[in-house]
């Protein structure tokens, strides 16, 4: 009887312990019906209070089986961080949340804004402790591409390094550690704090411990899933034989720009590197059909700072061409890392004759060996409506790329 008595005592506090708890949050689980059933229903109202109908972790967006078009080939491997719809779903709402600034009014989104194809249409992004010093990148198809680098200066060697390296910035984030700014390790601890952040990461990673490698991978793997495949240059690309070949749905203007984007110029050395026929090379660096950067570039001729303090020579890598503009024609922002400019006839112009500063001893050598391209006007009029082509509609309104929070 004693025995008996013995182990009925634990049976009995746990059940106290369990009304104790009613009001906890439990990770969703199918072996007990009536307990899933409670957390799911917890989860939800917890859930819902942030996000209305914007999140559903019974029935999430599909980030990691999405369509990719057979033309496109190169890609920065995603093998060791796969993009699942659970870490997705978790980067997504890592990215527009505020709370990942010490002072809660930056989120990434803030410089990478969804209307914009992912970019800004300020000349600096405004952050926690200043400005920033460079112009913020488009995060279009940033997987497809032979540059696995990231930022302007290529200081990450990952996309998944790159992520956190904002959030620890004193001007942008302000998680630094140092001036007097909170730790990285303040921010877990933040975030732990957060109710619906148990949840996402349970679903994402099967606890709910917050660390900075499981931050890093959602992050991540939210950006990589942002594609942009609809655009007018796709459609005729996915019928063509090759990436050399017309493209029955453009017009003629459309694929002269085509055709002088790819072609190599031919240069008469007599006249100290003139072309004097062929197309414009922009292929060489950005590479058809996906218009990623080619890897081993160098810089493009644009040296000024933003501040205008000093020059800046560092800058060797690009974002995907792709959605320049958005299918209206209008701009998604100012472009290069300085936002020094604010057109597509403004690029033809730079490129037809790149600046040959003697202080820019990193200038692309493909640049360095050409005077002048001497585009002619129907020619400038073909490639920016070439550039035009590569701009889709679904990345501006998707629902999966869009703001979660309904009070943020």
């Amino acid at each position: 009887m004693k025995n008996k008595k013995l182990f009925l005592l634990p049976l009995i506090m746990l059940g106290i312990v369990s009304c104790q708890n009613d009001n906890m949050l439990e990770p969703i689980s199918g072996e007990n019906p009536e307990v899933s059933a409670l957390s799911k229903a917890r989860l939800s109202n917890t859930l819902a209070a942030f996000f209305g109908n914007n999140i559903d972790l019974n029935n999430l967006a599909n980030y990691s089986n999405q369509e990719i078009p057979s033309h496109i080939i190169r890609g920065n491997s995603t093998y060791m961080n796969p993009v699942t719809d659970a870490g997705a779903t978790l980067g997504r709402v890592l990215f527009y949340d505020k709370n990942l600034s010490s002072n809660n009014t930056v989120s990434c989104a803030s410089c990478h804004k969804q209307e914009l194809a992912f970019g800004d249409d300020n000349i600096a992004s405004q952050g926690v402790n200043g400005q920033t010093e460079r112009h913020s990148m488009r995060l279009i198809n940033t997987r497809f591409s032979d540059e696995s680098r990231f930022f302007w200066d290529k200081r990450a060697s990952s996309l998944k390094e790159q992520t956190s390296i904002p959030i620890k910035d004193h001007i942008e984030m302000g998680f630094s550690g140092t001036n007097g700014d909170p730790s990285f390790n303040d921010l877990i601890i933040k975030l732990a704090a957060l109710p619906y952040y148990q949840e996402l990461f349970t679903k994402a990673y099967g606890n709910s411990e917050i660390n900075e490698d499981k931050i890093q991978s959602a992050l991540s793997q939210f950006v990589l899933s942002i594609t942009s495949f609809d655009s007018k240059y796709d459609q005729g690309r996915a019928q063509a034989l090759s990436d050399f070949s017309p493209l029955n749905n453009f017009t003629e203007e459309e694929n002269l720009g085509k055709n002088l984007f790819m072609k190599i110029p031919v240069l008469s050395f007599l006249v100290t590197g003139n072309r004097i026929s062929g197309g414009l090379g922009c292929a060489a660096c950005h590479q058809i059909p996906e218009l990623s950067m080619e890897p081993n570039s160098g810089n493009n001729g644009i040296i000024n700072k933003i501040n205008g303090n000093g020059i800046d020579i560092s800058v060797t890598r690009a974002p995907s061409l792709r959605d320049l503009v958005n299918s209206n024609g209008r701009s998604n922002g100012p472009m290069m890392h300085s936002a020094v400019i604010t057109t597509l006839e403004g690029v033809v112009d730079h490129y037809n004759n790149v600046p040959k500063n003697t202080q820019n001893t990193n200038l692309d050598t493909r640049l360095a060996g050409v005077k002048s391209l001497r585009v002619t006007e129907k020619e400038k009029k073909a490639i920016v409506a070439f550039l035009k082509t590569l701009s889709g509609k679904n990345v501006y309104v998707d629902k999966k790329w869009s703001n979660p929070f309904i009070n943020q």
